[in-house]
């Protein structure tokens, strides 16, 4: 398939999917609260945009980010790569030969969230409704720490081969105890946090890397083994976003107590 007519496939798929959402909405301004459609002009141009920004961004994934994802993963699980081609290939998996796919996991875990915009968007709501006590780029980062020491405790996973519910139901129970302990103003946006993090770009890269590493890793099942990093995507950014929050509180009150001190 040509350039033009994957095109035109994705932008057809885009529109089907994106439809119901304007159907609803459209629906609900005109059939239930009988309003006119303000800016009317604006806001087609904006639908037809969105479509546009979708169907190339979709293509992409498509042509570049989903194969090049799973090649990095296979590249950096070659038997040549990890042991030279003159070593001799042990017969035994051993987590520790595997330490440069926890390097990329964590990059890349780091760097897609970081560029994710569904976190941006919630970054800048967080910032204008706290009036400034949360900065966007602060939580930004600490999500973007959180999926990144989740996604390589999950190829960790991976290559280990051991039970995903082991992981998640630890990593819940440090989040209910967090969730306890934590300030209430930061909690609700650190279980939204973990859900931002699992969209466009973060969503396609992992799974092509989790998939590649189970394709190529001895003894992994695609199936079985391949999925779950998104798990982790999920729940790491709750315990690093509301440990941010602590930390800062900490800190907030340690300065206090000084000022209070060079007062007296």
């Amino acid at each position: 398939m040509n350039m033009s007519d994957l095109f035109v496939d994705t932008m057809l798929s885009t529109l089907h999917d994106v439809l119901p959402i304007v159907v609803v909405l459209l629906g609900f301004q005109l059939l239930v609260l009988r309003q006119p459609i303000p800016h009317l002009w604006s806001v087609i141009r904006g639908f037809v945009y969105v479509l546009l920004g979708l169907a190339l961004f979709l293509m992409g994934l498509k042509e570049a980010i989903f194969p090049l994802g799973k090649m990095m993963a296979m590249q950096l699980t070659d038997p040549h790569f990890l042991y030279g081609a003159a070593a001799t290939i042990p017969e035994i998996i051993r987590w520790q030969d595997y330490a440069w796919v926890y390097i990329f996991a964590f990059a890349i875990g780091m760097a897609t969230t970081l560029a994710e915009p569904a976190l941006i968007a919630v970054g800048i709501k967080a910032q204008q409704v706290s009036g400034g006590a949360i900065s966007a780029l602060g939580l930004r980062i600490a999500v973007s720490l959180g999926v990144a020491v989740g996604v390589s405790i999950g190829c960790f996973r991976i290559v280990t081969g051991t039970d995903l519910w082991l992981y998640v139901m630890a990593a819940y129970v440090v989040v209910i105890i967090q969730t306890r302990f934590a300030p209430r103003m930061i909690i609700p946006l650190a279980y939204d946090s973990g859900g931002v993090t699992t969209s466009t770009i973060t969503v396609p890269l992992l799974a092509a890397l989790g998939l590649g590493l189970a394709s190529t890793i001895p003894g992994r099942s695609p199936l079985i083994d391949g999925f779950g990093l998104i798990a982790f995507a999920s729940v790491f950014p709750i315990m690093s976003v509301m440990g941010y929050a602590q930390l800062s509180q900490k800190i907030g009150k340690s300065q206090q107590i000084k000022e209070a001190d060079n007062a007296l």
